[in-house]
């Protein structure tokens, strides 16, 4: 029977150093080896599957991003992107809470899309904006014409984070062309 040998520890400043030098392949290997991980940890402080996804997301764009800047010196690759994704968490819930207390002093939003585009100067926006799907011209006007954020327009609509985003970035672009 052949013995197999065990696998070799996962080294995670030299992936990092990959990503530095742009090899995306490391920042895969990287996700494949923690993904799963982070994300718990993220869900354990945001306690909302959407916000961590997000979450998740942002922490290993900052990794890649941010991967020149490591320094082994200072303490270990791993250590250096949980470091990195507990901070996104922690900045996402002191921004939650700005926000929790600054809907409250947001007056009464319009109850319907297609009353705050009434509002918009009739032009050849408001009729690309007729053009968009109903819940996507929501997303729009509360960004654009209330001021909501994200995460506000989300808990606004009762939709998820993540899609909120999506229809609001497939949305500028419809209109861009629409536009042109």
């Amino acid at each position: 029977m052949p013995v197999s040998l065990p696998e070799p520890p996962f080294d995670y400043e030299a992936q990092l150093a990959a990503c530095a030098r742009g090899e995306r392949q490391a920042l895969r290997r990287l996700y494949q080896q923690e993904g799963a991980r982070l994300y718990g940890v993220l869900l354990r402080l945001v306690r909302e599957p959407a916000v961590a996804e997000d979450l998740l997301h942002d922490a290993f764009l900052r990794i890649w991003t941010g991967a020149a800047g490591f320094d082994a010196q200072r303490g270990s690759g791993r250590g250096w992107m949980y470091s990195v994704t507990r901070h996104l968490a922690l900045n996402a819930l002191r921004q939650q809470q700005r926000e929790v207390s600054d809907d409250a002093a947001l007056e009464q939003p319009c109850a319907e899309a297609a009353e705050c585009a009434q509002h918009l100067p009739s032009s050849r926006l408001q009729q690309c904006l007729e053009k968009l799907p109903a819940e996507r011209r929501a997303c729009i006007v509360h960004a654009y014409v209330d001021g909501f954020s994200h995460a506000q327009i989300a808990r606004h609509l009762d939709a998820p984070l993540g899609t909120v985003k999506a229809w609001i970035k497939r949305s500028l672009a419809a209109l861009r062309e629409c536009l042109q």
